[in-house]
C-alpha cells in the first residue's frame, strides 16, 4: 500500500512537469535554476527519475529521497559559493567534491552526493534548460578500507546478550536480520503468508532491485517464528483492549524503519551493547556463513546480492580469522 501511494504521488509530480509545453518546461526549469529554487529543482529531479530513471516509476522511495537530499545539499553549496547552475565553471564540480572530502565525509558518501548532483543536471538537460554536464568527469577517491573493517558485524556475544534482553518483537526482528540476513526493509515488508516455519523458508517478495528470493531459516529463527506467530499471528490472542498486536497482513507492528530502530535500540541499551544499525546483523549472517560453507555464491544468494563481488568485498572476513588458528603455536 505504501509503495502504491508513493507511485501515485510520483506520477502526480511527474505530470506537473510533463503536462507543460516544451517551451514552458524549459522556462520554468531555467527560472528555478537561476533562482536556485530548491523545492522546484528537487521536484524536477524527482520527475526526471520517475520518467527517465532506470527503474522509472518503480524507483524505490528510499532511492528517490536519497537523491532529493543530495540535490538539496548541492544547492546549498552552490548558493554559498555563488555557482551559476546553468553555466557552471570547470572547477565548480571538483570544488564541491574537495569541499566534502575536506569536511571529513567518506569517499562512499561523497560518491552518493555526486550521483545526486549529476542527476540534477540530467534533469535540467531533460527539461532543455542547459547542456552543462559538470560532474561527468569528476573523480572521487576510492576508499581502500575493506567494508568488513569499516562496518563490522555484531559479535556472537553481542547478539547473545541482546537476545536475552529483547522482547518478542525485537527478538524475532533480530533473528531475521542476523540469521536470515534480511535487509530491514525486507523484514518490515513481510506478510504472514511469506513465513513457512515447517519448511523453514521465508519468501522475500521484493528485495533490492524488486527481486524476490527464498531464504532459509535457521533452527533458532524457525522456533522464534513459531512462537511469534502463536502470539501475534492471525487467530492469536488479543490484547485487553481487543486489538491484535499486528493488525492486517503484515508481520510487524512497526510502520517504519525509524520505529523499528527505536525499539531495537532499547533492547541493545538494556543489554549494554552499542546499537550499530540493522546492517551489522546482516553482516553477522554473511560473515558466519562464509566462514562455515566457504561458498560466496551461496552466501550471495542468501543475502540477495546481485553480484558475488559485493559479498566478497563487504563480508569476507576469512583471511584475518582463519590465520589465527593456523598461527597457533608459532
Amino acid at each position: 500500500m505504501t509503495l502504491a501511494v508513493y507511485q501515485a504521488d510520483a506520477l502526480t509530480q511527474l505530470r506537473e512537469w510533463t503536462n507543460l509545453h516544451d517551451d514552458e518546461l524549459r522556462r520554468r526549469a531555467v527560472q528555478a535554476a537561476g533562482e536556485k529554487d530548491v523545492n522546484a529543482l528537487v521536484s524536477l529531479t524527482r520527475a526526471y527519475l520517475t520518467q527517465q530513471g532506470q527503474s522509472g516509476v518503480l524507483t524505490s522511495p528510499r532511492t528517490v529521497e536519497a537523491y532529493a537530499l543530495g540535490v538539496r545539499q548541492f544547492l546549498e553549496y552552490a548558493d554559498t559559493q555563488a555557482v551559476n547552475l546553468l553555466r557552471p565553471g570547470r572547477h565548480d564540480a571538483p570544488g564541491y567534491v574537495a569541499a566534502m572530502l575536506a569536511a571529513g565525509r567518506k569517499p562512499a558518501g561523497v560518491q552518493l552526493k555526486v550521483a545526486a548532483a549529476g542527476c540534477l543536471y540530467r534533469a535540467l538537460r531533460w527539461a532543455g534548460a542547459t547542456e552543462a554536464d559538470p560532474f561527468r568527469d569528476v573523480k572521487v577517491p576510492k576508499d581502500r578500507t575493506p567494508g568488513i573493517v569499516k562496518r563490522p558485524p555484531y559479535s556472537e556475544d553481542d547478539l547473545h546478550d541482546v537476545l536475552e534482553k529483547a522482547g518478542v518483537h525485537e527478538k524475532f526482528l533480530l533473528f531475521l536480520t542476523a540469521h536470515a540476513g534480511l535487509r530491514i526493509s525486507e523484514a518490515l515488508s513481510l506478510e504472514w503468508e511469506d513465513l513457512d516455519e515447517t519448511a523453514r523458508r521465508i519468501h522475500v517478495r521484493s528485495g533490492k532491485g524488486r527481486k524476490g528470493r527464498i531464504v532459509a531459516m535457521s533452527t533458532s529463527l524457525a522456533r522464534a517464528a513459531r512462537h511469534y506467530r502463536a502470539l501475534y499471528g492471525p487467530g492469536g490472542p488479543e490484547h485487553s483492549d481487543g486489538r491484535r498486536a499486528t493488525p492486517g497482513t503484515h508481520v510487524f507492528r512497526y510502520g517504519s524503519k525509524q520505529t523499528a530502530r527505536y525499539h531495537l535500540d532499547k533492547a541493545f541499551r538494556a543489554a549494554g551493547v552499542p546499537f550499530r544499525g540493522f546492517h551489522a546483523g546482516r553482516k553477522y549472517a554473511g560473515t558466519r556463513l562464509i566462514q562455515q560453507i566457504r561458498d560466496f555464491g551461496r552466501v550471495a544468494a542468501h543475502l540477495g546480492h546481485e553480484s558475488v563481488d559485493t559479498t566478497r568485498r563487504g563480508y569476507a572476513q576469512l583471511a584475518a580469522d582463519d590465520l589465527k588458528n593456523d598461527l597457533t603455536g608459532w
